[in-house]
């Protein structure tokens, strides 16, 4: 996606996901929606049916994430940016309300318009700790089975 008006400053970027993750870190709902641009777009490219517009819906999935994952923990592992884009390697954990593991790793891809997140694809995916080893994985995905 285009964006208009000058880029960010690289460090402006790291600034905005610093935001990011600090109130993830925090569960503070209003200071996470507020690094979104109200049009914001969200992508994701493996999950397609999951795409949204409006920061309402990022409202609504991340007070559910607070409540439903008490202890939900951020780890940004990397960042670059380049104009207006920011590329982010993420790891996500905690227990839910249940008391099962939630771990999720991943990269997310945004676009950053006027000091905000304006689109994002996510790459986002559940830690398999149990999947099959790399050879057994290859040959599945070689074969077509599901994986």
């Amino acid at each position: 996606m285009a964006t208009t008006g000058p880029a960010p400053s690289p460090t402006g970027a790291r600034d905005l996901v610093a935001r990011l993750e600090a109130a993830m870190n925090a569960h503070d709902v209003d200071a996470f929606v507020g690094c979104f641009d109200p049009r914001y777009d969200s992508e994701q490219p493996i999950h397609p049916a999951r795409r949204f517009t409006g920061t309402e819906q990022v409202r609504r999935n991340w007070t559910s994430m607070f409540e439903g994952i008490p202890d939900l923990h951020a780890e940004r592992r990397a960042l670059a940016v380049e104009g207006d884009t920011a590329l982010s390697e993420w790891r996500w954990s905690g227990r839910r309300s249940d008391g099962s593991a939630f771990d999720m790793a991943g990269v997310i891809v945004m676009g950053i318009e006027a000091g905000r997140i304006r689109w994002a694809r996510l790459y986002m995916e559940p830690v398999e700790g149990d999947a099959a080893p790399i050879d057994e994985a290859v040959r599945g995905l070689v074969r077509g089975a599901p994986h």
